[in-house]
């Protein structure tokens, strides 16, 4: 089956068991715009449009931690970026400013903005916004929005980053310590790191000042998940941890960095191929079922776990499951099967 066929598939599937709604609904409109632009299929890319132009004014709004996913997220300031949706383009502009305004922490990365007194930031952020401020800094050519971009990524890198492995952690000020950093290496949550890595390298001008941090942010993460990737292709929910279970939103993700990393040259394909087409393999054949439901999705899950286990790894492990058909695995392997394409693999085997 064609590796954008499945992708389209998978949509078709999310849409028929759930409402394509909140930031994971976002996540997959930003997969259906990069499927539709690769499939050149006219009639996807005009049905994405027609979804995201709901945002904002069109839509009942969940609550939201950032005001970007308001406009549409992502996938419209990407295909704004692209120049298919200049309609939208005074929109991206206002929801950029807002952005740039949301509460942050003492060290400026945005911050839960329902308590910033209290600096509580996560690492899911980076997905949230570095790419939408790039697009938006790139479409309406203004650099502060590509410096936001790449600093909120930089800065929630440095923190989250654990020395020892190479891996991420996922937030910081949940816990009863609020200057602890929770212990986790969970795989959803490197590949919100990774995915806003991935695009800044894929698309920040070739001069840009951020280029060669970000160029070194993303191969030194590059090679530590690799470390771990299984025999089967895929990651754990406790990326280091031989007993956890396989997990497929993070396997999604990290496939997508994988495939851009390819595709730009960052990453040596003597290195690298081998476990970005081992990823994929893995993900058509554990993740996605015959009819295109999916599996062994963690749900939402930030800093579980109650009193002295919170953020711990055990809670990762067993405070939140898999599931099947779990909103956030449509667009996280959505997007790996984009990149599958791009690199070549245009047809997988189920």
């Amino acid at each position: 089956m064609k590796t954008l066929d499945m992708s389209k598939k998978l949509f078709e599937r999310y849409e028929s068991q759930h409402r394509i709604y909140h930031y994971y609904g976002l996540l997959a409109l930003y997969a259906l715009a990069q499927t539709a632009y690769e499939a050149q299929d006219e009639e996807m890319l005009n049905k994405c449009k027609q979804m995201l132009a709901m945002y904002p004014h069109e839509i009942e709004h969940p609550r939201y931690n950032f005001e970007n996913y308001e406009v549409g997220g992502n996938g419209k300031a990407w295909l704004v970026y692209k120049g298919l949706f200049d309609e939208e383009r005074e929109n991206i502009r206002i929801y950029a400013e807002k952005t740039m305004k949301a509460p942050v922490d003492s060290n400026g990365i945005l911050c839960l903005p329902t308590q910033p007194e209290k600096g509580m930031i996560w690492i899911d952020v980076v997905t949230a916004v570095t790419p939408f401020m790039l697009y938006a800094g790139l479409a309406l050519k203004e650099e502060k929005y590509i410096d936001f971009a790449a600093e909120q990524c930089f800065k929630m890198y440095d923190i989250f980053l654990d020395r020892t492995c190479g891996l991420l952690h996922q937030s910081k000020g949940f816990m009863s310590n609020p200057e602890l950093v929770s212990h986790d290496h969970w795989s959803r949550g490197n590949g919100w790191g990774y995915l806003g890595l991935a695009d800044l390298v894929e698309h920040l001008p070739v001069d840009s000042k951020h280029r060669k941090r970000a160029e070194k942010y993303f191969t030194d993460l590059s090679r530590a998940l690799i470390k771990y990737q299984t025999e089967k292709g895929v990651w754990r929910q406790e990326i280091p941890c031989d007993y956890s279970w396989y997990e497929s939103s993070g396997t999604g993700l990290i496939a997508y960095g994988l495939g851009i990393g390819l595709r730009t040259g960052l990453l040596d394909r003597e290195t690298f191929e081998t476990p970005f087409k081992k990823a994929i393999h893995g993900i058509v054949r554990y993740f996605i079922n015959d009819d295109f439901s999916t599996n062994m999705c963690c749900s939402g899950c930030l800093c579980p776990g109650t009193g002295k286990e919170k953020g711990t790894i055990k809670a990762y492990l067993t405070e939140v499951w898999p599931c099947k058909d779990e909103p956030h695995s449509y667009g996280a392997l959505m997007l790996a099967l984009v990149e599958a394409h791009r690199n070549g693999i245009t047809e997988v085997e189920k």
